[in-house]
C-alpha cells in the first residue's frame, strides 16, 4: 500500500511539474520524499497528509464502488443508490416494495439486484430471517452459473447473516463460496467487499485471528489492483480486533492508517455494511 501511495505522490507531482524539493519544503527533507515515492520509506499519517494536501490530492468520496441496477429507468437506480448512501433503510424498503419499482424490473440481473438490496435492507433493520430469504432469492435469480461480483456479494452477505445467528458451519460455507476461484472473476472494486464481509462474519463468531487474516488478504487484494476502496474499513476493523490482542502497538498502527486513508481519500468508514 505504501508503494501505491508513493506512486500517487510521484505521478501527481510530475503532472504539476514540481520538483521534489519544492514539494518537500517545510514538510520534510527532499531525501525523505524521494524514499517515500520509491517505497523505500514508510511515512507516518501526518507526513502523508501534509504531502497530499500540498499536492491537492483529493479522490472522490466513496460509499459503494458502484451500485447495481434494479431497473432500466435511471431515476429508479439513482434513488436506490442515494438511499443506500444515506443508510436510510426504512425508506429504501418502502421504495423497493413500491409498485413502481416492482413493475419496472425486467431482467434476471435486475431481479438479482433487487433481492440483494432488499436483503441488505432487512439485515440493517434487524430482520435476519427475511434477509437470508432475500439473499437466497437473489442467488436463485442469477442469470448465469458463473459467479459474478453480485453473486459473490450475496454469498458473503449470507455468511454474515449466518454468523450473526452463530451458525458457524453455514457461515463458513457461504464465505468459501463467495471467495472461491476469485481470480477467475473479472476484477471490479465491489469484490474488495468480500474480504471485509468475511472478516466481519468471523468477528461476529469470535474468531479474531481468522478475521484479521481476511482483512490482511483484503488489503493485499485491493492494493494489488491499485484500489483504495474498502482499505479504510479494513484498517478500522483491524484496529478493533487489535485492541483484543496482546500487542499494545497494533491498535495505534491500524488506527493511524485508518486516519490516513480517510483523510487522503475522503473515504467514509462505516460500522455496518
Amino acid at each position: 500500500m505504501d508503494n501505491q501511495l508513493g506512486t500517487i505522490l510521484k505521478e501527481t507531482r510530475l503532472q504539476q511539474h514540481l520538483s521534489q524539493q519544492t514539494v518537500a519544503t517545510g514538510i520534510c527533507a527532499q531525501s525523505m520524499l524521494s524514499a517515500i515515492e520509491t517505497g523505500q520509506a514508510t511515512p507516518n499519517a501526518k507526513l502523508l497528509i501534509q504531502l497530499c494536501q500540498r499536492l491537492n490530492i483529493s479522490l472522490n468520496a466513496i460509499t459503494l464502488a458502484h451500485d447495481f441496477d434494479v431497473s432500466e429507468r435511471e431515476n429508479f437506480n439513482t434513488h436506490v443508490s442515494d438511499l443506500c448512501a444515506q443508510h436510510d433503510y426504512h425508506q429504501l424498503r418502502d421504495y423497493l416494495n413500491s409498485e413502481a419499482v416492482l413493475s419496472a424490473i425486467a431482467t434476471a440481473d435486475q431481479t438479482q439486484a433487487y433481492y440483494y438490496y432488499l436483503g441488505v435492507t432487512d439485515f440493517q433493520l434487524g430482520s435476519l430471517t427475511a434477509a437470508q430469504q432475500n439473499f437466497r432469492l437473489a442467488l436463485a435469480s442469477a442469470a448465469t452459473k458463473r459467479p459474478t461480483a453480485l453473486t459473490r456479494l450475496c454469498y458473503g452477505s449470507l455468511g454474515l447473516v449466518a454468523a450473526c445467528e452463530q451458525k458457524r458451519q453455514t457461515a463458513t460455507t457461504a464465505i468459501q463460496a463467495a471467495l472461491a476461484y476469485l481470480d477467475e472473476t473479472p476484477y471490479e472494486e465491489n469484490l474488495n467487499c468480500l474480504f471485509y464481509l468475511a472478516a466481519y462474519a468471523h468477528e461476529k463468531l469470535g474468531d479474531s485471528a481468522i478475521a484479521a487474516t481476511y482483512l490482511n488478504q483484503g488489503i493485499a487484494f485491493a492494493s494489488d489492483h491499485n484500489s483504495h476502496y474498502m482499505l479504510a474499513n479494513d484498517y478500522h476493523l483491524l484496529a478493533l480486533l487489535s485492541t483484543r490482542s496482546e500487542n499494545p502497538t497494533s491498535p495505534l498502527l491500524a488506527k493511524q492508517y485508518e486516519t490516513m486513508l480517510t483523510t487522503l481519500f475522503h473515504e467514509k468508514v462505516y460500522d455496518d455494511f
